[in-house]
């Protein structure tokens, strides 16, 4: 791993670029940004700025102007090249995991087709609300959806936005629905230092990843959530500058976690207000 490609993942990451951030690639992302600017189209990748929707997206096809699996903000180019090197960068970011409650008897109970059908849907609209609130979608995976919010694109106030996605995310899937959720969902959320990069596998395919500490504290807190909950960690409280006034506090022990958790938790309910 060199500290060329730890920079540019920082970059990613941030929008801060280092004093060692290698000069010849930002005129790269400048050269490339020069040129794309004469095809008209948005929204355009954050990085090289090639359009990435419209005509001017489709005829870059070629180029890899198709948005990237983890990221809207980013084209596939941008993300093939951040995927080559296996690098990656600690930062500041809020974390949130969503889980299905009790999937295992809801699947036993409809059965594979209709549990399959389901869990796309429930894919579909979560992606969708972490998106529009500027994550960094991680992962959806078995009856999980985790997502990253970084300070590029959620800003400095990443604890907030994360939060405010985590209750749309419970909205969409009718746990304010008077005839209660059409899939139950508990949340996780926690402010912390991750690593954040690409990780490769024996078979030579990498992936996206975060690691550490603040991801598995986030995962254990999205277990522990019950249905229509998010448990909020003090971390994320403090960042975010929330009013825990309406909240419960509970501490909680939790699975490779040597010392009690402090959360607060807060219960997205029928008739509940957005």
């Amino acid at each position: 791993m060199d500290n060329n490609s730890d920079d540019l993942w920082y970059w990613y990451l941030t929008g801060v670029k280092r004093e060692s951030f290698p000069e010849d690639l930002w005129r790269h992302f400048m050269d490339l940004q020069k040129v794309y600017r004469f095809f008209p189209g948005a929204p355009r990748c954050f990085e090289c700025g090639i359009p990435m929707a419209g005509p001017s997206g489709f005829i870059l096809r070629p180029r890899g102007s198709r948005p990237a699996s983890f990221s809207p903000r980013f084209c596939s180019m941008c993300e093939d090249f951040a995927k080559s090197r296996e690098a990656g960068a600690e930062v500041e970011a809020t974390l949130l995991f969503a889980d299905i409650r009790d999937s295992t008897p809801l699947a036993e109970r409809i059965g594979t087709i209709k549990f399959k059908e389901l869990i796309k849907r429930f894919y579909k609209t979560t992606s969708k609300v972490l998106i529009d609130h500027m994550a960094m979608v991680n992962r959806l995976m078995g009856d999980q959806v985790s997502a990253v919010f970084v300070p590029r694109f959620a800003g400095k106030d990443h604890a907030k936005i994360a939060l405010h996605a985590a209750e749309e995310l419970l909205h969409v899937t009718g746990h304010s629905d008077p005839n209660g959720p059409w899939i139950p969902v508990g949340v996780g959320i926690h402010t912390g230092t991750a690593y954040v990069g690409a990780v490769g596998s024996n078979e030579g395919v990498n992936e996206i990843a975060v690691l550490g500490s603040a991801a598995n504290l986030t995962a254990r807190l999205s277990s522990q959530a019950k249905r229509g909950e998010i448990l909020i960690s003090q971390e994320s409280v403090k960042s975010a500058g929330l009013d825990t006034s309406t909240m419960e506090h509970r501490m909680l022990d939790l699975k490779g976690i040597d010392h009690p958790v402090s959360v607060e938790a807060l219960q997205i309910s029928s008739g509940a207000s957005k």
